[in-house]
């Protein structure tokens, strides 16, 4: 998606964006005087090189950051740049970039497609399919437009931010589907709270009482809240909520319903696209 491919690649310039002075940057009276660091001249390789493809493939998703170094990879067939800090690999004919760190991205430039989150797409909605409908916590609308799954804990702030607009969500037509993330781990004061949740004859009303330090504490009864973690930790997830769509995309974190709602419509535009594409061509 091209979203997530800027989405990811704009990453790499926040670490330049954090050193920028702010506030009063006028030196104390008694501090030395600092010397300026002499600006990194860009690469300005020759047109048509693997070095100048591996420029124009970091430029191709994010024109604003300023490529510091590229040479040889030490795996043939790459160039090693070095963007704001960080190191990424691209391809010696510029189609393949390769971003380590943060589960190690792979993206095809040309079509602007981060291929590795489309390998985890498919498994996420593999596996989050193996929980049982009737295991969910469902908040939804007569008829939803788009159906997000959210890995939930009952503690964290903007776990429970969300739930307190769970009413707009289904508004922009939008089900939420709840899985169980106790953040703090099996066994924590955390996951017997929503042990006792999914325990619970009205797991709806115990769920958001739960978000306000007003539900159930206990339970004893045989849950799957176990088997909700391990799927949460196996689709990759970092930090509660986690929001996936019905295809397996990862598209946050919280984001407020208004929002929500144009990334599942730019996501249906995209592949409303992608399907017309691929259904022009020939043999296909």
């Amino acid at each position: 998606m091209k979203r997530l491919v800027l989405a990811v690649l704009g990453a790499i310039s926040l670490s330049a964006c954090a050193q920028a002075p702010s506030g009063n940057t006028e030196p104390a009276a008694t501090a030395p005087a600092a010397t300026a660091a002499k600006p990194v001249e860009a690469p300005k390789p020759a047109a048509g090189t693997p070095d100048a493809r591996a420029i124009e493939a970091v430029r191709a998703l994010n024109p604003q950051v300023q490529v510091e170094r590229v040479a040889p990879a030490a795996m043939p067939g790459f160039r090693e740049a070095i963007v704001a800090g960080q190191v990424v690999y691209v391809s010696d004919d510029g189609r393949y970039l390769f971003l380590p760190g943060s589960g190690g991205a792979l993206f095809d430039v040309a079509a602007k497609k981060n291929l590795s989150e489309d390998a985890m797409a498919g498994m996420r909605k593999e596996l989050i399919a193996t929980i049982p409908a009737s295991e969910r916590i469902v908040f939804s609308p007569a008829k939803p437009k788009y159906t997000v799954t959210v890995f939930t804990d009952v503690e964290c702030g903007y776990c429970r931010k969300l739930h307190s607009q769970i009413a707009e969500y289904n508004r922009e037509g939008i089900a939420i589907e709840y899985l169980a993330f106790p953040r703090m781990g099996l066994g924590s004061d955390d996951y017997r709270k929503m042990v006792a949740v999914w325990c619970a004859p009205d797991r709806r009303k115990a769920l958001t009482a739960a978000k306000s330090d007003q539900g159930p504490t206990k339970a004893d009864c045989k849950s799957s809240v176990n088997q909700q973690y391990d799927v949460g930790q196996r689709v990759g997830l970092t930090g509660t909520p986690m929001i996936v769509t019905a295809e397996g995309v990862q598209v946050g974190g919280y984001l407020p319903p208004a929002a929500l709602r144009e990334t599942l419509d730019k996501l249906a535009a995209e592949n409303a696209r992608t399907a017309s594409a691929a259904a022009a061509k020939p043999g296909t």
